[in-house]
C-alpha cells in the first residue's frame, strides 16, 4: 500500500512538470474582511500522454488561513462543472498541494480552462491595531504578486479590489496601474514555478470585521412533525481595537463616529421558520426585527450595544421548522437533509462550529453524508420528556467556515414506527400507576401505634350511622301504615287495617329493639350521643301514639260513630303534632 502511494506521488510530480499555464488571470477581492481569490487558468498538456489531474499549490504564508477551495471547469458552451479536489503531497516540496481531477483526460497538446476560487480568513491585519471612536480603520494585506503555481506560467495578471480609494501604500512591482479602488499588476511573462514576490497593500477598510468565535447548532428532530433548531453564538469584532472611552452621545450625533463598528446585521432563516426567538443571559432582546419573505425569513439582529474592535457579544437564536420539508422516509428508512451551517450574516466567518443533531429515540444504523470533510465526535445520548434509553445525538465539529460552507448534509437512519406509540403509552401507564397508588394509599393505615381515641371515634361514627338508618326506616313504617288506613277508609275492609296494624307493631318493635341495642353500645363507649338517641326513642313513642289514634278515629268514622267534620278537624290536629315531632327527630339526627 505504501509503495502504491509513493508511485502515485511520483506520477503527480511528473504531471506537474508536464503541464503548463498559458495564462493566469487572478483577482484578489479585499473589499471585506475576507481575502477572496479567483483565478481563471488556461492549462496546456505539453506531455506525450494524457493527463487526468493537475495540481494546485497554496502560498506558504496563506496556508493556515485557507477556508474554502473550489475548482470549476468551463465547457464549450460556457457551462461550469465543479471538479473533485483532494489534498495531496509532492515529493521534495513542503506546503499544501491539491490534486484536481479533470472531467475527462486531457490529451497531449490539448487545452482546458478552469476557474479557481479560494477564500482566506484573518489575513487582513488592522494597522494601526488600536483606534479611537472617531478614527477610520486601516488594514494591511500581504500576499504574492504572482499566482503561486507548480507550473511554468507564460503570462499572468493580478487585480486587487479594495474596500475604498483611500490607500496609504502598496507595492509597485512592474509599474501597476490604479483606478479608484482597483490596482492592476502585470502582465508578467514567463514566470517559473513556485515564484514568490511580496505584495503588500495598506488601505482603509471599514467593513464589519465580525467573527463567530464559537457556535453551537442544535437540531432536534421529532417524528411528530417538528424540527427545533437552536444556535448559540459567540460573536467578536476582530477589527482594530477601540482605544479610549466610548461616547454614546457622539456615536448617535455624528454619522462617521465609530464608522467601523457594527450596529446590526441580518440573519437569513429558512422560509418555513416559525416561533423565532432571540435572547441572551439577561432575557429576550426586543430590538430585533423579523421580515417574512417568499423564499426566506430575514431577521435583523441588533445587539444590546454596538460592537467595536475587540468587543464581544453572546446570544441565542432558535426557531421551529415543519419536518415534512426536511425529513424523508421510505418505510423504516429515514433521511434528514438540512444545512450544516446556516447564514448568520453576510461574509460570515466561523472559527469553531459544533453541530448536534438529536434524532428520535430508537433511531439506529446512523450514517452521515457531508459535502465536505467534518470531524465526527463520539455519539451522545440526550434525555428529555418521556425518554427511557435516550435519544442518539450526532456530534460534528468543523473550524474556519465561510459562506461557501452553507450546504446540506444528509443523515440516514432507520426507525421502527411502532416506537412512536411509546410516549403515549408511557403517559397512560403513568396516570394508571398514579391513580392506583392513590387508591391503595387512602385505604391503608400506615400508623405505627394504635390510637384508642381515634378507634373509639370511628366506632361511635359507625354506630351513629346505623342509628340514622334504623330511625329513618322506622319513620317509613308510619307512612306505610297511613297508606293502609287510607285503603281501609275507601274499602271499609277491617282486615286491611288489622293487617297493616299488625305489620306496624311487629316491624316497629324489631327496629326499636335494634336502636336500643345500639344505644347501649354508645353508652358503653361513653358517648354523649346516647342521651340524644334516648330522646329520639321518646319522641318516636309519641309519634306512634298519634298514628294509632288516627287509625282508631278512622274506624269510628267508618262505623258512623264520628262525624266527618269532627274527624277532619281531629286528623288535622294529629297531623300537625306528628309533623312537629318528626321535625324534632330530624333535628336531633342532623346533630348526631
Amino acid at each position: 500500500m505504501a509503495g502504491l502511494l509513493w508511485r502515485l506521488l511520483l506520477c503527480l510530480a511528473a504531471a506537474a512538470a508536464d503541464l503548463q499555464l498559458d495564462e493566469a488571470r487572478r483577482t484578489l477581492d479585499l473589499s471585506t474582511h475576507l481575502a477572496k481569490v479567483s483565478a481563471e487558468l488556461s492549462l496546456t498538456n505539453a506531455a506525450g500522454t494524457a493527463a487526468s489531474t493537475f495540481l494546485l499549490a497554496l502560498e506558504p504564508g496563506l496556508e493556515p488561513r485557507l477556508a474554502y477551495l473550489g475548482v470549476q471547469v468551463k465547457g464549450e458552451e460556457e457551462e461550469e462543472n465543479t471538479l473533485e479536489v483532494r489534498e495531496t503531497k509532492v515529493k521534495g516540496k513542503s506546503g499544501k498541494f491539491f490534486s484536481v481531477k479533470l472531467p475527462s483526460p486531457l490529451a497531449p497538446g490539448a487545452k482546458v480552462r478552469v476557474s479557481v476560487e479560494m477564500v482566506f480568513t484573518h489575513v487582513l491585519q488592522p494597522y494601526p491595531t488600536h483606534i479611537t471612536q472617531s478614527e477610520k480603520q486601516f488594514v494591511v494585506f500581504e500576499g504574492n504578486h504572482y499566482f503561486y503555481s507548480p507550473y511554468f506560467t507564460k503570462t499572468q495578471t493580478t487585480r486587487v479590489k479594495l474596500a475604498s480609494r483611500n490607500v496609504e501604500s502598496y507595492t509597485k512591482l512592474g509599474n501597476p496601474s490604479r483606478t479608484e479602488d482597483m490596482i492592476e499588476y502585470g502582465p508578467f511573462k514567463d514566470i517559473p514555478p513556485y515564484s514568490q514576490d511580496t505584495l503588500k497593500v495598506h488601505y482603509e477598510n471599514n467593513s464589519p470585521f465580525l467573527t463567530i468565535t464559537s457556535m453551537t447548532r442544535v437540531i432536534e428532530v421529532s417524528h411528530w412533525g417538528n424540527i427545533a433548531v437552536e444556535e448559540t453564538v459567540d460573536l467578536k469584532h476582530t477589527g482594530a481595537v477601540l482605544k479610549g472611552p466610548f461616547s454614546r452621545y457622539d456615536y448617535q450625533r455624528q454619522p462617521d463616529s465609530g464608522i467601523s463598528s457594527v450596529k446590526s446585521f441580518k440573519t437569513i432563516l429558512p422560509a418555513a421558520a416559525q416561533d423565532v426567538y432571540y435572547r441572551d443571559e439577561i432575557g429576550n432582546i426586543s430590538t430585533s426585527h423579523l421580515l417574512v419573505l417568499d423564499d426566506s425569513v430575514e431577521m435583523e439582529i441588533r445587539p444590546r450595544f454596538p460592537l467595536f474592535g475587540g468587543w464581544k457579544t453572546h446570544y441565542i437564536i432558535g426557531y421551529n421548522l415543519p419536518s415534512y420539508e426536511y425529513l424523508y422516509n421510505l418505510g423504516d428508512q429515514y433521511a434528514l437533509k438540512m444545512r450544516f451551517v446556516d447564514h448568520v450574516f453576510d461574509e460570515q466567518v466561523t472559527d469553531s462550529l459544533t453541530v448536534k443533531i438529536v434524532l428520535p429515540e430508537g433511531a439506529k444504523n446512523i450514517h452521515v453524508d457531508s459535502p465536505y470533510e467534518i470531524n465526527r465526535a463520539s455519539d451522545e445520548l440526550h434525555y428529555t420528556y418521556l425518554d427511557t434509553f435516550g435519544r442518539p445525538v450526532i456530534v460534528a465539529h468543523k473550524s474556519n467556515l465561510v459562506e461557501q460552507h452553507i450546504q446540506d448534509i444528509v443523515v440516514h437512519y432507520t426507525f421502527n414506527k411502532i416506537l412512536m406509540l411509546q410516549e403515549p403509552l408511557l403517559v397512560v401507564g403513568a396516570f394508571y400507576i398514579l391513580f392506583f397508588t392513590v387508591i391503595v394509599y387512602v385505604r391503608l393505615d400506615f400508623s405505627i401505634t394504635k390510637d384508642p381515641a381515634a378507634e373509639a371515634r370511628m366506632k361511635v361514627a359507625c354506630i351513629t350511622e346505623q342509628v340514622l338508618t334504623l330511625v329513618n326506616k322506622r319513620l317509613g313504617l308510619y307512612r306505610h301504615f297511613d297508606e293502609a288506613v287510607n285503603k281501609y277508609k275507601q274499602s271499609r275492609d277491617i282486615s286491611t287495617l288489622n293487617s297493616g296494624k299488625k305489620s306496624l307493631e311487629t316491624e316497629h318493635k324489631a327496629l326499636t329493639n335494634e336502636i336500643a341495642a345500639l344505644q347501649s353500645k354508645l353508652k358503653t363507649e361513653g358517648s354523649d350521643l346516647c342521651d340524644k338517641v334516648s330522646e329520639i326513642q321518646k319522641l318516636d313513642g309519641q309519634v306512634k301514639e298519634l298514628v294509632l289514634k288516627s287509625s282508631v278515629e278512622a274506624e269510628r268514622l267508618v262505623a258512623g260513630k264520628l262525624k266527618k267534620d269532627t274527624y277532619i278537624e281531629n286528623e288535622k290536629m294529629h297531623s300537625n303534632k306528628r309533623q312537629d315531632l318528626v321535625t324534632k327527630i330530624d333535628n336531633i339526627l342532623d346533630a348526631l
